[in-house]
Protein backbone atom coordinates (compact mmCIF):
# COMPACT_ATOMS: atom_id res chain seq x y z
CA UNK A 1 0.00 0.00 0.00
CA UNK A 2 1.85 3.28 -1.37
CA UNK A 3 1.64 6.29 1.29
CA UNK A 4 1.01 10.17 0.39
CA UNK A 5 3.02 12.89 1.74
CA UNK A 6 0.62 13.16 4.91
CA UNK A 7 0.95 9.89 5.91
CA UNK A 8 4.28 10.21 6.61
CA UNK A 9 5.84 11.27 10.18
CA UNK A 10 9.03 12.92 11.15
CA UNK A 11 11.02 10.26 13.00
CA UNK A 12 9.26 7.44 12.18
CA UNK A 13 11.07 4.16 10.92
CA UNK A 14 9.72 1.39 8.91
CA UNK A 15 11.18 -1.59 8.21
CA UNK A 16 11.65 -3.76 4.66
CA UNK A 17 11.54 -7.11 4.21
CA UNK A 18 15.33 -9.27 4.31
CA UNK A 19 16.76 -9.95 1.38
CA UNK A 20 19.65 -12.95 0.99
CA UNK A 21 22.04 -12.11 -1.41
CA UNK A 22 23.57 -14.72 -3.37
CA UNK A 23 26.49 -15.48 -5.89
CA UNK A 24 24.08 -15.55 -8.68
CA UNK A 25 22.84 -12.21 -7.44
CA UNK A 26 26.64 -10.48 -7.19
CA UNK A 27 28.07 -11.87 -10.85
CA UNK A 28 24.50 -10.96 -12.98
CA UNK A 29 24.62 -7.43 -11.28
CA UNK A 30 28.70 -7.15 -12.06
CA UNK A 31 27.86 -8.75 -15.76
CA UNK A 32 24.80 -6.39 -16.06
CA UNK A 33 26.60 -2.76 -15.48
CA UNK A 34 30.19 -3.90 -16.61
CA UNK A 35 32.13 -3.88 -13.30
CA UNK A 36 34.98 -5.92 -14.14
CA UNK A 37 37.10 -4.76 -10.72
CA UNK A 38 38.40 -8.34 -9.66
CA UNK A 39 37.36 -7.53 -5.74
CA UNK A 40 34.18 -8.24 -7.30
CA UNK A 41 34.32 -10.76 -9.96
CA UNK A 42 37.40 -12.80 -8.78
CA UNK A 43 37.55 -14.88 -5.71
CA UNK A 44 41.17 -15.64 -5.51
CA UNK A 45 41.77 -12.17 -6.18
CA UNK A 46 39.62 -11.20 -3.52
CA UNK A 47 40.95 -13.56 -0.96
CA UNK A 48 44.40 -11.97 -0.19
CA UNK A 49 42.33 -8.33 -0.15
CA UNK A 50 41.57 -7.20 3.44
CA UNK A 51 37.64 -8.31 2.79
CA UNK A 52 38.96 -12.08 2.67
CA UNK A 53 36.70 -12.73 -0.28
CA UNK A 54 34.22 -11.36 -3.28
CA UNK A 55 31.73 -8.23 -2.17
CA UNK A 56 29.01 -6.50 -3.32
CA UNK A 57 29.78 -3.51 -5.64
CA UNK A 58 28.53 -0.47 -3.72
CA UNK A 59 26.04 0.37 -6.24
CA UNK A 60 24.65 -3.36 -5.84
CA UNK A 61 23.79 -2.96 -1.88
CA UNK A 62 22.56 0.92 -3.40
CA UNK A 63 20.10 -0.72 -5.84
CA UNK A 64 18.71 -3.34 -3.76
CA UNK A 65 18.03 -1.36 -0.89
CA UNK A 66 16.37 1.26 -3.23
CA UNK A 67 14.05 -1.50 -4.54
CA UNK A 68 13.12 -2.67 -0.68
CA UNK A 69 11.43 0.57 0.13
CA UNK A 70 9.33 1.01 -3.19
CA UNK A 71 6.53 -0.69 -1.62
CA UNK A 72 6.58 2.98 0.80
CA UNK A 73 5.27 4.71 -2.01
CA UNK A 74 5.18 2.56 -4.99
CA UNK A 75 1.81 4.08 -6.50
CA UNK A 76 2.53 7.70 -5.22
CA UNK A 77 5.94 8.80 -5.62
CA UNK A 78 6.53 11.98 -8.47
CA UNK A 79 10.14 12.31 -8.58
CA UNK A 80 13.58 10.97 -7.04
CA UNK A 81 14.87 14.46 -6.53
CA UNK A 82 18.55 13.67 -4.73
CA UNK A 83 20.66 11.52 -2.84
CA UNK A 84 23.23 12.81 -0.25
CA UNK A 85 25.62 11.46 2.42
CA UNK A 86 25.38 8.10 0.55
CA UNK A 87 27.88 6.14 3.26
CA UNK A 88 29.30 2.56 3.29
CA UNK A 89 30.06 1.20 6.30
CA UNK A 90 30.67 -2.54 6.06
CA UNK A 91 31.18 -4.77 2.95
CA UNK A 92 28.29 -6.56 2.22
CA UNK A 93 29.01 -10.00 0.73
CA UNK A 94 26.77 -13.11 -1.01
CA UNK A 95 25.52 -15.02 2.28
CA UNK A 96 24.51 -11.81 3.95
CA UNK A 97 20.55 -10.97 4.30
CA UNK A 98 20.20 -7.52 4.18
CA UNK A 99 16.92 -5.09 5.19
CA UNK A 100 16.61 -1.49 5.04
CA UNK A 101 14.99 1.17 7.91
CA UNK A 102 13.18 3.66 5.95
CA UNK A 103 13.64 7.18 8.94
CA UNK A 104 11.44 10.12 8.04
CA UNK A 105 14.19 12.83 8.32
CA UNK A 106 11.91 15.56 7.21
CA UNK A 107 9.23 16.91 5.26
CA UNK A 108 7.69 20.44 3.86
CA UNK A 109 5.07 21.47 1.81
CA UNK A 110 5.57 23.08 -2.15
CA UNK A 111 3.56 25.98 -4.02
CA UNK A 112 1.72 22.88 -5.38
CA UNK A 113 -0.33 21.45 -3.20
CA UNK A 114 -0.98 17.95 -5.33
CA UNK A 115 2.42 17.28 -3.70
CA UNK A 116 5.17 17.38 -0.94
CA UNK A 117 8.92 16.72 -0.23
CA UNK A 118 10.35 14.31 2.34
CA UNK A 119 13.70 13.59 3.16
CA UNK A 120 14.15 9.98 4.04
CA UNK A 121 16.99 7.80 5.52
CA UNK A 122 17.72 4.74 4.40
CA UNK A 123 19.94 2.59 7.02
CA UNK A 124 20.74 -0.88 5.74
CA UNK A 125 21.38 -3.37 7.94
CA UNK A 126 22.94 -7.14 7.61
CA UNK A 127 21.83 -10.14 9.87
CA UNK A 128 23.66 -9.12 12.81
CA UNK A 129 21.58 -5.76 13.05
CA UNK A 130 25.11 -4.00 11.83
CA UNK A 131 24.25 -1.18 9.51
CA UNK A 132 26.35 -1.75 6.21
CA UNK A 133 24.72 1.19 4.14
CA UNK A 134 23.10 4.54 4.97
CA UNK A 135 21.53 7.30 2.70
CA UNK A 136 19.43 10.33 2.28
CA UNK A 137 16.81 10.56 -0.33
CA UNK A 138 14.91 13.33 -1.13
CA UNK A 139 11.65 12.27 -2.81
CA UNK A 140 9.16 14.28 -4.26
CA UNK A 141 5.04 12.79 -2.99
CA UNK A 142 1.54 13.28 -4.10
CA UNK A 143 -0.24 14.66 -1.46
CA UNK A 144 -4.43 13.40 -0.85
CA UNK A 145 -6.41 15.76 -3.23
CA UNK A 146 -9.99 14.50 -1.51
Amino acid sequence: MSMYWEDFEVGKRYETYGRTVTEGDLSLFCAFVGYHVPLFINEEYAKRTQYGGRIAPSAFTMSVSTAMTEALFRDTVISLMSVERGRFLAAVRAGDTIRTEVEVVSKRETKTPEKGIVTFRDHVLNQNDETVFEIDKIVMLKRRTD
